[in-house]
């Protein structure tokens, strides 16, 4: 069987379109689902918690959370906004959590501060056992509503979001 010139170049355009269908398509659909959790869940065992100094936000990579101490209170944060789920990085220079997508800030607390967030961010289950912090990444509770200021202090410094 011979195509002729027309037929081949009809049938390279059916294979084209059908190949650019099918890319369109995944594309939706990978912007569309929502974000995973990251890690597994399960407990993590972390450090004394005693190594968690006032004022501080350690990252647990193998968690995808903070562990942060706020005026002698450790709580497990979420690295996701609870607006759209982006990660929200901690400011060394400010001192809060700041989210770089939207403009979300946090105090060390995770709780909400500035920006289009529905609340503070969200908490991880956090427990000590023999000298050990222990955080459960199946079980995450939502963060402080709106308007709650037990952690709020004046920031420490110049804030990590560019201004404009």
């Amino acid at each position: 069987m011979k195509l002729s010139r027309r037929e081949l170049l009809r049938t390279g355009w059916k294979v084209g379109g059908a190949f650019l269908g099918v890319a369109a398509g995944w594309t939706i659909y990978e912007s569309l689902r929502p974000l995973g959790g990251g890690s597994e869940t399960g407990t993590i065992q972390l450090d004394n918690p005693t190594s968690y100094a006032e004022g501080t936000a350690t990252y647990v990579p193998e968690g995808r959370l903070y562990v942060v101490n706020a005026q002698g209170n450790l709580f497990a944060l979420s690295q996701k906004c609870p607006h759209l789920g982006c990660r929200v990085p901690f400011c060394e220079s400010s001192g809060r959590f700041e989210c770089g997508c939207h403009g979300s800030i946090f105090d060390i607390g995770g709780e909400w501060i500035d920006g289009p967030a529905p609340r503070g961010m969200d908490r991880f289950q956090l427990t000590a056992n023999d000298s050990q912090l222990l955080v459960d990444t199946g079980k995450l509770d939502p963060g402080p509503d709106r308007g709650a200021e037990q952690f709020l202090t004046p920031p420490a410094g110049p804030s990590c979001i560019e201004e404009g």
